[in-house]
């Protein structure tokens, strides 16, 4: 499961300059020592900062994890602008590098050019005339996935998307899953749930459609955009929900070719396919079924003058960031300030990074790893992982309500678990990757083209269980069930995530916890549905899995009592694996912690014990602000609970309660029995 940037938001910045010297550990300004740790835990670690700090007018949320994607990003602009000026051999990763980012950068190019790179594009969404043509153009739009455990909604241009991995019951060959998508705005509560939150979004989206539609020159904008509009409210009606989802079991639908012409009747299916560089490909896993035979019917039923407009205004929107500046604005009116609340748009030369990084970003990493990852920080966080599997070990051990013979199976799968720390072993060829200066829509295409195309090469092979979905240079850290693997990025590994001059207790807290959490992944209530090949297999025994899922459902009782507005609070369902993974990461880093000990006292620094920094690194390491409206769609549509609440994780610790002297009565306290506890 993979903890996404917007809603990772981990350690404060707590390296700070007093008196001209540099202090690492815990951020003790930050601190608002008048509220009572029993009371808001949350606020006694961060209450001082809180109050202190603002939200940047580009941002939808503020904390350590922006902070530091900041930095990194500064890091990488230094990278790339030394690339380009290094005048590199046209082909070469440099050349690439600095050429795209050159490109997305210059928006007076972008603005002269004006519409003339959508020229091919919408010429080709005119010509559609049937449904043969239609289902060729939509086949050619399809495009690939990263992660259809994190993915609801393949949203944009795309009415599906496409995720290559391996077969949930073949480890060994990789198949295309075939995903829902089609959607402008996240998910389908958006267009169905009957709110007067997202009754105003649905007006904003509309007039968004329009304002795109009118920016183009193209007539009857106002009509177009509500028939567009209630054209993806059809979409979104076929949509299965975020919790199906996330459901595996009724996501293994494996589908031959065939199969789609009689269970999907509407699209010309091998129109689809050929157009989609599949014309052989037999074997296929629908995630998605509703979707796919809802979507596919509305290609029979829909006027195709309703099917060319929508494909118009989404290949528009779809490239604003490379249009004129007027659709750039336009997009982020929507999509940043009406939809996230965030009053500015972001520098152009941030944007230019995130986008190189996106395009080329194993090429980036190669320099980002080589420059800020040293050997020492990979040894050390090596050997802390090191440390949390032997910690994971011993609690598998020693669970009482476990059978051994479900313990010889969650031990077996800890043994075969791959963990990448900082950078791949071997970096992405991007050889066949054409990057011309000047050509920024092109350019776009064309990585969206060879990440396409690099997919589609899997098919049929083996599994590559040490292959990398994230770059280095991301803040971020993933776990892939199906290949019982973990990516720790250099990027988050470094101070104020993992800080080389601070204690023990504070690293534990932070990285460890962080750590601990993607291990646990591979045991919540998804990755315990995969056996140590990463096959969808039931390894549990009947007793077993019933404690393990009523531990569970208290974990979800205690997330559906968090309520940030009045009219919304947190689905314990919807966000379950991320709050057991929370539980269990920092369970077993504490345990760790006491390990690196070796049977010694923790020494006191600042005044605090070694289960103090370590339980106040941690819920520092989830400090943020986020402004409502994007707080109010991350609850809508994000496995992540709210950071506020993943903070207070703590509670569930029987360490937590002397460290801090904690007593019944008091708001965060909970009985030894109500302490959630899985792993």
């Amino acid at each position: 499961m993979m903890l996404r940037t917007a809603a990772l938001v981990l350690i404060a910045a707590s390296a700070t300059a007093v008196a001209g010297t540099e202090t690492h550990g815990i951020d003790l300004a930050g601190m608002d020592r008048s509220v009572k740790p029993g009371d808001d835990f949350f606020g006694y670690a961060n209450g001082t900062w809180i109050k202190t700090h603002e939200i940047p007018a580009d941002r939808a949320s503020y904390g350590p994890g922006a902070i530091l994607i900041d930095k990194t990003r500064e890091q990488v602009k230094v990278l790339i602008q030394d690339a380009a000026k290094a005048n590199p051999a046209h082909g070469s990763d440099a050349q690439k590098v600095g050429d795209y980012y050159a490109s997305y950068l210059d928006q007076a190019a972008i603005d002269k050019i004006g519409l003339a790179p959508l020229k091919d594009g919408m010429a080709k969404i005119a010509a559609i005339k049937d449904k043969a043509s239609l289902s060729s153009y939509l086949g050619s739009t399809l495009r690939a996935d990263v992660d259809a455990l994190n993915s609801t909604n393949f949203y944009t241009d795309h009415v599906f998307g496409v995720w290559i991995t391996q077969a949930f019951e073949d480890p060994s060959h990789n198949v295309p899953y075939v995903l829902q998508g089609g959607l402008g705005m996240p998910d389908r509560e958006y267009y169905l749930e009957q709110s007067p939150s997202m009754a105003k979004l649905r007006d904003a989206y509309k007039k968004h459609i329009a304002n795109v539609l009118k920016l183009a020159g193209i007539a009857d904008a106002p009509k177009k955009a509500d028939a567009i509009f209630a054209f993806e409210t059809k979409i979104a009606q076929t949509h299965a929900t975020r919790e199906a989802s996330e459901d595996v079991h009724t996501a293994n639908n494996p589908w031959k070719r065939a199969d789609f012409a009689a269970q999907a009747p509407g699209m010309v299916w091998d129109a689809y396919w050929s157009a989609a560089s599949m014309p052989q490909q037999n074997d296929f896993i629908v995630w998605h079924p509703g979707a796919v035979k809802g979507i596919s019917a509305l290609v029979a039923s829909t006027p195709l003058d309703t099917w060319k407009d929508y494909l118009a205004f989404h290949l528009i929107d779809h490239q604003a960031g490379v249009l004129p500046h007027a659709f750039d604005d336009e997009h982020f009116a929507f999509y940043g300030t009406a939809l996230s609340g965030v009053p500015k748009q972001r520098d152009r030369w941030k944007r230019a990074i995130d986008a190189t990084n996106a395009a080329l970003g194993e090429a980036v990493g190669k320099l980002y790893a080589a420059k800020h990852f040293p050997p020492s920080s990979k040894a050390r966080i090596q050997a802390m992982v090191k440390d949390l599997i032997a910690a994971y070990r011993v609690r598998i051990a020693k669970l009482a309500w476990m059978s051994p013979k479900t313990k010889e199976k969650a031990l077996a799968k800890l043994s075969t678990l791959y963990v990448g720390v900082g950078y791949p072993e071997s970096w992405r060829d991007y050889s066949s990757f054409d990057v011309v200066r000047g050509d920024a829509l092109g350019n776009a295409d064309r990585s969206e083209m060879f990440e396409y195309k690099r997919n589609l090469a899997k098919l049929g092979g083996a599994v590559d269980r040490k292959e990398w979905s994230m770059v280095p240079q991301e803040v971020n850290a993933v776990n892939h069930p199906l290949g019982n693997a973990l990516n720790f990025p250099a990027a988050i590994l470094q101070a104020p995530y993992f800080d080389p001059k601070a204690d023990d207790a504070y690293n534990f807290g932070s990285i460890g916890a962080t750590i601990g959490h993607e291990i646990s992944h591979s045991f919540d209530d998804q990755g315990s549905q995969f056996d140590a090949q990463g096959r969808l297999a039931n390894w549990w025994t009947p007793e077993d899995l019933k404690h393990f899922e009523g531990a569970g459902a208290a974990l979800a009782k205690q997330f559906d009592g968090y309520a940030p507005f009045p009219d919304l609070h947190v689905k314990g369902k919807q966000t379950l694996s991320e709050n057991i993974a929370d539980v269990a990461g920092l369970s077993a880093a504490h345990d760790a912690y006491l390990l690196s000990l070796h049977g010694k006292p923790a020494p006191v620094i600042d005044g605090l014990s070694g289960d103090q920094r370590f339980f106040l690194a941690f819920t520092q390491s989830w400090r943020n602000k986020t402004r409502d409206a994007a707080l109010r769609q991350q609850i809508m549509t994000d496995g992540h609970a709210p950071a506020m609440y993943r903070g207070v994780t703590v509670r569930n610790l029987d360490a937590w309660y002397p460290a801090f002297d904690v007593k019944p009565g008091q708001k965060l306290y909970l009985a030894p029995k109500d302490r959630v506890q899985v792993w």
